[in-house]
Formats: structure tokens, sequence, C-alpha cells
């Protein structure tokens, strides 16, 4: 089976005062039809400008200066400006962190969603309610009629979410990026939208890359996970594999300090110093001034020491159980 998305050696910088800067540095993965990628790292890591990147939604000062973006075959990097924007929403659709990123506070959301559809396909208006109101069903919105007639500030936290969500399912596209949509939400109501994901996923087989810092949510959500450092992908592999069997220092300090796996009252382990600056990298592996096991050598870029399975960034690799 071909991947619903392939991403090549993408490579992002900004222009800044002290220079050219790379965000996001020669990172590759892809993703089966109906298989959930949990992208995970902490603040800055570039988690989110990879997201971005594979739309097509940098801006200057951003520029992307390498890599390919293949959207079932296709290479989105190869496409001119109106090409992209037509592939947008139709082959590949992003769910953004604040969903009023994607509601119009002053339209109702039938308006917004029946908007969407005809950008893309010549159907009546009365035809794209239609649309919009099964999307709505599809993402278990209750009463998704009379949700239509709502204005966003008339909807909780939790269904503006589920609303973005489903405006990114209109045109049933191949490939979701969901730039950590459940954040700002309570735990409940975060748990309810997972498992909704996680349905949609196996249901309609669209390929969903999900961002986010937390490891918690994507080992109970996500088929395959990538670990980000500093721009680079450090470890990838399947949920089962990356969890149970981390291979890079970072990943085990990230699944160490997750305080549902100590009991109550105990101090949680935690990766000293703080995530680099992406102007002032160190040399080398950029975990190494945080690293445990760093040595001498880790002064120079590290080699891939895993397998295709289960590839890992690090000189010195924990052992594989």
């Amino acid at each position: 089976m071909s991947a619903a998305l392939e991403v090549r050696g993408l490579t992002t910088q900004f222009s800044t005062r002290k220079g050219a800067v790379t965000a996001v540095n020669d990172v590759s993965f892809s993703v089966q039809p109906g298989r959930i990628l949990g992208l995970v790292g902490e603040s800055g890591s570039g988690k989110s400008v990879t997201g971005f990147s594979i739309m097509g939604l940098i801006d200057e000062p951003g520029k992307i200066i390498a890599g390919q973006v293949m959207v079932q075959g296709a290479d989105m990097r190869e496409m001119s400006t109106e090409e992209q924007r037509k592939m947008r929403g139709r082959a590949v659709s992003m769910v953004f962190q604040d969903p009023m990123m994607t509601l119009n506070p002053v339209l109702r959301v039938g308006d917004q969603m029946a908007m969407a559809v005809r950008v893309h396909d010549k159907v009546s208006k009365a035809a794209a309610w239609e649309r919009a109101r099964e999307a709505l069903e599809i993402v278990g919105i209750p009463a998704p009629a009379e949700r239509l007639q709502a204005y966003p500030h008339q909807l909780s936290g939790g269904m503006r979410q589920r609303v973005a969500i489903a405006t990114a399912l209109l045109h049933r596209p191949a490939v979701i990026i969901a730039d950590e949509p459940t954040t700002a939400l309570d735990v409940s109501i975060q748990g309810q939208i997972l498992a909704e994901v996680r349905r949609l996923a196996d249901e309609t087989g669209t390929a969903i890359v999900w961002v986010t810092h937390d490891l918690a949510v994507v080992s109970s959500l996500a088929d395959d996970i990538a670990v980000m450092y500093a721009g680079r992908i450090v470890e990838s592999g399947t949920a089962e594999e990356v969890i149970g069997n981390p291979r890079h220092p970072y990943t085990r300090g990230l699944i160490d300090s997750v305080p549902g796996l100590h009991e109550p009252g105990q101090d949680l382990p935690q990766i000293p110093g703080s995530t680099p600056q992406l102007a002032n990298l160190p040399s080398g592996c950029p975990f190494r001034p945080r690293c445990p096991r760093a040595t001498d050598i880790c002064a120079r870029i590290p080699p891939n020491t895993g397998t295709e399975a289960h590839s890992v960034l690090c000189h010195h690799p924990l052992e594989a159980t």
C-alpha cells in the first residue's frame, strides 16, 4: 500500500538578525492510510513548523529550502501556488490548536462549512449544508442541524474543536495535520475527541499527523511515533516500540517525566537544562549538553544507529530490550 503522506528531507529555515535558523532539519517520515503518526517534542522542537511546512503555509521570513512533501504520490512542493491551494482542504487539511483560527466569529457554523465545501465542489447551498451536517454527525456532535445555525461563541471549546475537525473532514482528505488541537481542553473533553479521532482514522482511512508535546496522549492514540528535538527526528517507530523500548536518551527522559508512570508523592525525574536556541545549537548532537550518556564523539553529528522499523539518531543509544 502506498503512503498517504511521505515527507523526504524536509528542511525549513527562518532569516533572523543572527543569520539563517534551521527550524526543521532534514525531516523524513511517512504515514499510511488509516494510521496516526504522533509527532512529539518539547516547545521549540520544530514539530509545529513541520506541520505548517507540509501544508505549504510558511511565510517570510521563513522558507522551505529542501525536501519533498508527497501527498498520494504528488509532490506539493512542485505545484504552483494555485495548485497547492486546491490541494489544501481537498487532499490535505489542517486542524489548528485554536479553533478560532478556523472559525469566523461573525458567521454561522453552517455558512462557514458550506463555504468550505463550495470552494472545491460546485454544489448547491442546500447540498453543501447537508454535507456540513453529515460532517458534524461524524465527529459526534449532537443535534448537528441545530449546531449549524449557531455562531462559534455559542459553542463550548470542545464543541468548537469538533467543528474544526469536521471542517477538515468535509472533503474526506487523504491526510489531516492536527497541531495540538486538544491542548486547551479539559481532560474529559480531550478524551472524547481523541476517541473520535481514532475512530475516524479507522473508519475513513484518513492518515493523521498528530502534533503534540504530550506523550501520554500520543501513547494512547498513535500507531507510530516520531520524536523531534531541535528540528530533527531523533527516534521513530511504532508506538509500541518507541514507548515500550525507547532507545534515544531524550525519548527515555520524556517517558520518565510522565506523571502517570510514578507513584503519588514521588519526585518526577526531569531532563536537565532546557531546549537549546536554534540560532545557537551545540556542535554535533544538539541533545549533548543535557544527555547523561554524552561523550566526546557526540560533538559530531550522530548516525542513524537503529533499523528502518525503529530508527534512532544517537552515538550511544540505549540497549534494545
